[in-house]
């Protein structure tokens, strides 16, 4: 099964470098919007309809204004931004290393990115859970 995955600031740096990263991927299909329709809500909202994951790499402004339209659609969302960092809604950082975490990292809809300095403190002091 290929994954659509539709990139929301591909043409920046951060979404640049996750373009690169996953074009070459196979079992991965980038959903792209031309030059002139990147800034249409409209052609955004379309594409994040096709998408299975999005991946959001605008501006903190930005994402909270898009943020509202994604909450009833089943794409899931990954924020590269810091929009999100301490929203309850939306999983951030480790989750996954917490033993309760896990299940819910795979059932969410809403995931934050954990940017380098916000992660080192964390990996440094969480032992691995116990499997």
């Amino acid at each position: 099964m290929t994954a659509k995955v539709f990139i929301d600031g591909e043409v920046g740096t951060t979404g640049l470098q996750i373009r690169a990263r996953l074009e070459t991927r196979p079992d991965i299909s980038l959903i792209s919007l031309p030059e002139e329709n990147r800034k249409s809500r409209l052609s955004r909202i379309g594409a994040f309809g096709e998408a299975d994951i999005a991946i959001l790499c605008l501006p903190d402004a930005a994402v909270h204004e898009i943020a509202p339209d994604l909450r009833s659609m089943p794409v899931r969302v990954i924020d590269a931004s810091t929009a999100h960092r301490t929203d309850p809604d939306w999983i951030f950082g480790f989750a996954e290393m917490a033993s309760s975490g896990l299940p819910k990292w795979l059932r969410a809809s809403a995931r934050r990115s954990r940017a380098p300095n916000s992660s080192r403190t964390p990996v440094a002091i969480r032992p691995a859970p116990s499997r």
